[in-house]
């Protein structure tokens, strides 16, 4: 398989074949972690540095664990107790990195484009795992493949987001993945969190819960952060899930099966109810598990990928 990117930055530079191509990956390397011996040696000799300056438990950890399983050597670099806590600046940081020659970066950062920044900069492939507001492809690509487990077809299927829009890549990603799969796309938020471009994003926009669950075969549940109502855009968390946190009765007019997603980490009573977090539609375990296979896939296609390949 000749896989043409050198790195993944955004969803949006991939098209609905390629999102599929990795889909059918993922297939294959869900059987792999289904053996007793969870390990390949596809990757042996490959190098990949984890260079997360934000905290992270899923996303750094599912890495760590797909990269193990195709026998590559994992490093491991966070804010704390390295040179980015005294002020190193993220090309240095990145320039450093590129001197060990490592063969992939995986980079979650707090800025937007910071992804892009080290893309433009060192020679090796770079994997975007959060960055800023701006993005969260790999989020987006294991939401999606947690709904193909469960679906026949994406054409005709309607997923809500709910929840703070505005600060959220994983809403970006979302919108972007599920768009070009044919997925209708509704999102539910108070106006303080829907971004000032909503109007340009491929969805229709809801601010009352019980119509926008109305015949929605899935909702996609988004963590509210505790700072939103420290900077005034929320009167108080109360309110706030009393009007837009996603309880049993809304789904009532949702379509029979509909399932139930969160990216976590989940505050449970906030936007989510409890028993719904772990009821039987809920895929909020088998995104964790999804997670896994999508990083195992995409390790895969940018550490085998050709030198003559496009980036």
């Amino acid at each position: 398989m000749n896989w043409p990117y050198k790195h993944l930055l955004s969803i949006s530079q991939l098209s609905g074949d390629d999102i599929r191509t990795i889909f059918e990956l993922s297939t294959h390397f869900t059987e792999v972690n289904s053996r007793p011996v969870k390990k390949t040696p596809t990757l042996k000799g490959k190098s990949v540095v984890l260079f997360f300056a934000e905290p992270s438990t899923r996303t750094k950890i599912s890495f760590d664990m797909a990269a193990k399983r195709l026998s590559a050597d994992t490093f491991s670099l966070a804010t704390s107790g390295s040179s980015l806590q005294k002020g190193e600046n993220l090309k240095d940081t990145g320039l450093t990195l590129q001197a060990m020659n490592p063969d992939l970066i995986v980079i979650r950062h707090e800025l937007s484009g910071s992804a892009s920044f080290l893309a433009n900069k060192l020679d090796c492939s770079i994997v975007n795992a959060g960055d800023g507001w701006h993005a969260h492809p790999t989020q987006a690509l294991l939401d999606g493949f947690s709904l193909s487990q469960v679906w026949d077809s994406f054409s005709g299927k309607t997923l809500l987001i709910l929840g703070d829009i505005a600060h959220s890549r994983v809403a970006r990603s979302d919108a972007e993945l599920f768009s070009k799969l044919g997925v209708n796309l509704r999102v539910c938020a108070p106006g303080t969190l829907l971004p000032a471009d909503i109007s340009e994003w491929p969805v229709e926009v809801y601010q009352d819960l019980d119509a926008a669950c109305k015949n929605i075969d899935a909702v996609q549940c988004l963590r509210l952060q505790l700072e939103r109502q420290e900077n005034g855009l929320l009167p108080n968390l109360r309110e706030y899930a009393m009007h837009f946190g996603l309880k049993a009765d809304h789904l009532n007019s949702a379509n029979p099966g509909v399932k139930i997603l969160h990216p976590g980490p989940i505050n449970r009573g906030v936007e989510i109810q409890s028993e719904l977090a772990d009821c039987e539609n809920s895929l909020i375990l088998d995104q964790v598990g999804s997670g896994v296979s999508i990083r195992m896939a995409l390790l895969y296609l940018f550490l085998t990928r050709t030198e003559q390949a496009e980036s």
